[in-house]
């Protein structure tokens, strides 16, 4: 996994509702814009490296999904879509205009679901990086549940190169328990469907920002056609496949996907800017 270059701050932000939420934040909100980074099941750690490459050029903000990595979860806050309405809180709070919102796996579909709900307009565009969240119509397409897998394969279909692949037998008992915890906070989030709301698909041509689809070609997850589905569902939806990744293109192959993400920004989001 990528080092990070830059040091983030870390602090924890008090939503609307009573609602508490950690942050990470990679460089400073001088401009009132910047990114906001939704990692997926595996936690915040495999978006540090794309979230301070970022900060080079533009304000991040990372949160840690409530129950993920020993942060409390109310009872209450128990959907994707709980999780999409305190992020549109936290733009809020931020005062945060013209936000690209960056998710990977189950960040991907939150910020799809964000996007739905933005009422106050706070989102510009959005990057999904081998998002799940919609139902394929196929079975073959169709994201795999991880959830009756050994761990080692479930890495084994996440990583196209061995050496990404985390080393279970490695870890610490700690290491494990705090695994297993994130793994069954996952799990009420994504609800009986689990990877995905069978209805998600149906309602996302009414998102009006362009959105741009990154994904790991190799992907043994959630597969490169269901990645082609996922971009067609929206009405100014843009596909950008990676060589040589799975489901976590921004940790194999984070130049790729710097560089379409930059592709996507200069092309469709600011076009004016780079003339």
């Amino acid at each position: 996994m990528p080092t990070p270059t830059s040091t983030p701050a870390s602090r924890t932000v008090e939503l609307t509702g009573g609602l508490s939420v950690t942050v990470e934040e990679y460089g400073e909100n001088t401009e009132g814009t910047g990114v906001l980074m939704l990692h997926g099941g595996a936690g915040p750690r495999t978006v540090a490296g794309i979230s301070s490459a970022l900060s080079e050029h533009v304000y991040v903000v990372t949160p840690t999904h409530p129950g993920f990595d020993g942060t409390p979860r109310p009872e209450r806050f128990d959907t994707v879509a709980d999780l999409a309405v305190a992020y549109l809180d936290l733009l809020d709070t931020l005062d945060l205009k013209g936000v690209m919102v960056v998710g990977n796996s189950i960040g991907g579909w939150i910020a799809a679901e964000m996007a739905l709900r933005d009422n106050h307009g706070r989102i510009g565009a959005l990057t999904l990086l081998n998002a799940v969240g919609i139902h394929a119509h196929m079975k073959e397409n169709r994201v795999v549940d991880p959830r009756a897998l050994a761990p080692a394969e479930v890495s084994r279909l996440s990583f196209a190169n061995a050496r990404f692949r985390p080393d279970f037998a490695s870890f610490s008992d700690a290491q494990r328990a705090a695994a297993v915890a994130n793994q069954k906070t996952l799990a009420v989030y994504g609800g009986e469907g689990f990877t995905f709301d069978p209805k998600l698909r149906g309602r996302l041509h009414r998102v009006t920002v362009p959105v741009l689809v990154v994904w790991g070609e190799e992907d043994g997850i959630a597969p490169l056609k269901y990645g082609r589905g996922y971009a067609d569902s929206f009405p100014d939806g843009h596909f950008a496949p990676i060589p040589d990744a799975g489901h976590f293109p921004q940790i194999e192959q984070m130049g790729r996907t710097l560089g379409a993400i930059g592709d996507f920004v200069s092309t469709i989001v600011k076009p004016d800017a780079s003339a």
